[in-house]
């Protein structure tokens, strides 16, 4: 490139950057006025009140009534040369439980934080309850079917008045009201928010003032689900209770119920967010897009003015919390999860031993060791029926070799074959499904425990010991998967069978297998199956050293020994 070329644009760019620095530093160009209060930021993080909205404009209407001139729509408010204006922020309050960031766009919860839970380290934040995915809406957010309607109160900057900070004790019950009015449309929204110290619960009035057809209050997008897990146990997404029954399913697209509403949920394993509305038309869920789901209440038409009161609980699913409202959340901890759908009997088993586990831990503060003497009573439990299994195994490998016999003489008939191996059974006393029968009955015990040990909230942030520092997060250093898949070795080993040498070492591969499937699962999880495993193999050598002194089977296995002999 012609060098003269360069020197132009080199100079060109410097006049065109270095004029207005010029004019300034000259003093022929006036300074641009600061902006009011610099930025829509948190008044919580700037560590002082958000500026006083009540003061009253010009024409007598408070200054959180006029439309906002940011939000583009055209309400035909006040222009803002006539009334104080209202910047965009964000207020927050505090009870013991939760920290709640309350947006004055829109007027809806722009953050919820659980003050006692926390994230996975090594960040272990609180953990945060609403969605910031995507523009979705918010909790709390007013959907109207008219398009404008709709846009001036959804974006719309509305003023809030708050009568605390903070609840204790002392304080235990606190106000927060946020309204928008636009005086020449005569549209207007009150949101009135009660807060309770010691409570997750939020009790809400909306007010509507200029709409005459339904509207939806909604619970927002993905509130209430932290992680979407792709997990075997339990359902994610959305809930509803109407007309008593309840619907875990979430739609593909769109879903439209109707009845008398109870509440709608959103969820995910430990945590969720539920609306419980007085009064409603329907309740709607949607889709958004792959693990984003949005809820809310559709409120009937009333006249010009209407007004409706709702219940918001957004939290952990703790069971007595739950169970308090009286309303039927409790059933969102499916305890009666199994491969696919839940069980009721297996539901039935596990609310017993969520039970016994927590009684445990009234006296013994640990739940790792909570885990192992619920794991050992239940191992006592069940003693007689092992037994019954572990020596109709015995006698089974005491007789393979008659068995054999029998398959290779009537290996071409194959009814002669049954009968014969009937009538072997009898003569012997042993039942082929005795091993199988007792292990199918205790099969609903260990899906229960496995249920209340992997969906309870209880033993998140549940610390066992040494590096086990949370019972529902995988162990970090895989010390007890390990041990757990050389106990699962050392029992498969010790435990009679009648496969063929080949089949055994095939066989030998599964303890490896789970040792890798164990590896992404809970701790808690982990050391029961462990603790499973050391108690199965000492009550098989218990009872192989001074239990079974069956006749029958003494006669069998000298049997076996006078044959191999010969």
């Amino acid at each position: 490139m012609d060098k003269r070329i360069v020197v132009f644009i080199v100079l060109s760019l410097g006049i065109i950057l270095g004029f207005d620095l010029f004019m300034r530093q000259m003093g022929w160009m006036p300074e641009p006025p600061p902006a009011e209060n610099a930025a829509s930021t948190d008044s919580s993080s700037q560590g002082q009140e958000p500026t006083p909205t009540n003061e009253k404009s010009q024409s007598g209407t408070p200054a959180g009534s006029s439309a906002p001139p940011q939000s583009g729509q055209k309400s035909g408010g006040p222009s803002s040369a006539h009334s104080p204006s209202i910047i965009e922020q964000t207020v927050t309050v505090e009870t013991d439980l939760v920290r709640v960031g309350l947006s004055n766009r829109g007027g809806v919860i722009q953050s919820l934080e659980l003050k006692r839970y926390h994230t996975a380290p090594p960040e272990a934040k609180p953990v945060q309850l609403v969605y910031h995915g995507g523009k979705f809406k918010g909790p709390l957010s007013i959907t109207v079917p008219n398009a404008d309607i709709d846009k001036t109160i959804r974006e719309g900057l509305y003023s809030i008045e708050k009568d605390f900070t903070s609840l204790d004790a002392a304080h235990p019950v606190g106000h927060v009201t946020m309204q928008f009015h636009d005086p020449v449309t005569h549209l207007g929204v009150e949101k009135r928010l009660t807060f309770h110290h010691g409570s997750y619960v939020v009790d809400v009035s909306v007010a509507m003032e200029g709409v005459t057809e339904s509207y939806e209050v909604g619970l927002g997008t993905n509130f209430g689900i932290v992680e979407w897990g792709d997990g075997f146990i339990g359902q994610i997404g959305s809930a509803s209770r109407v007309d008593d029954k309840i619907d875990k399913e979430t739609p593909e697209k769109e879903l439209e119920l109707k009845g008398a509403i109870q509440w709608v949920a959103l969820q995910d394993k430990y945590f969720l967010s539920v609306l419980m509305p007085k009064q409603g038309e329907a309740v709607l869920v949607k889709t958004e897009a792959p693990k984003v789901v949005s809820a809310g209440v559709r409120m009937p038409a009333s006249g010009a003015t209407s007004s409706v009161a709702l219940q918001l609980y957004a939290g952990p699913k703790e069971y007595d919390t739950l169970r308090s409202l009286n309303v039927g959340l409790e059933d969102m901890i499916d305890f009666g999860w199994f491969i696919y759908g839940s069980w009721t009997i297996v539901k039935s088993v596990a609310k017993p031993i969520f039970y016994v586990l927590r009684f445990i831990h009234e006296y013994i503060p640990n739940y790792g060791v909570n885990i192992i003497l619920l794991t050992v009573g239940i191992k006592l439990l069940f003693v007689p029926l092992q037994y019954k299994s572990y020596k109709s195994m015995k006698m089974m490998k005491a007789i393979q070799p008659k068995i054999a016999a029998l398959q290779e003489k009537f290996k071409g008939d194959r009814d002669r074959l049954n009968k014969e191996l009937m009538k072997l059974y009898r003569e012997q006393k042993v039942n082929p499904l005795g091993s199988i029968l007792p292990m199918l009955l205790q099969m609903p015990v260990f899906v229960a425990l496995f249920n209340v040990l992997y969906m309870s909230i209880d033993l998140r942030q549940a610390p066992f010991m040494l590096w086990v520092t949370d019972l529902s997060l995988e162990d970090p250093f895989y010390v007890l998967p390990i041990i757990m898949g050389a106990t699962m070795f050392i029992q498969q080993k010790i435990t009679p069978n009648t496969m063929d040498p080949t089949q055994a070492k095939i066989m030998l591969i599964l303890p490896v297998g789970m040792t890798f499937l164990f590896i992404n699962f809970p701790a808690g999880l982990v050391l029961y199956w462990m603790t499973n495993n050391i108690l199965t193999i000492t009550q098989q050598l218990v009872t192989d050293r001074f239990l079974v002194h069956d006749k029958a089977l003494i006669a069998a296995g000298a049997e076996q020994t006078r044959s191999t002999n010969v």
